[in-house]
């Protein structure tokens, strides 16, 4: 299965699947359909969203300011939202 991601006018979409209180920050390939992403930080006060957040915009070569969380907050299973990019850049900078 590919990786879901969607154009959404100026954004891209991407369907992420988090793994907080790992050993070390790190994109860690394809779930069935959703990028999987560990952090090191605690599932804790918003501290493993933020991490995602910065580890995503690191592996994008985008600012954190660009990556925010559009659905799931509170879950593992993410949607995430990378502001002015396209779907084409988003799919060539991941693994």
């Amino acid at each position: 299965m590919s990786l879901r991601i969607e154009q959404a006018g100026n954004d891209v979409l991407l369907w992420i699947k988090a793994v907080p209180g790992s050993s070390r920050d790190q994109i860690a390939g394809v779930l069935g359909d959703r990028l999987k992403i560990k952090v090191a930080a605690a599932a804790e006060a918003g501290k493993a969203n933020d991490a995602i957040c910065r580890a995503l915009a690191r592996a994008l070569n985008v600012k954190a300011s660009q990556v925010t969380i559009e659905f799931g907050h509170t879950n593992p299973e993410k949607i995430m939202r990378i502001i002015e990019t396209n779907a084409d850049a988003v799919r060539a900078a991941l693994p």
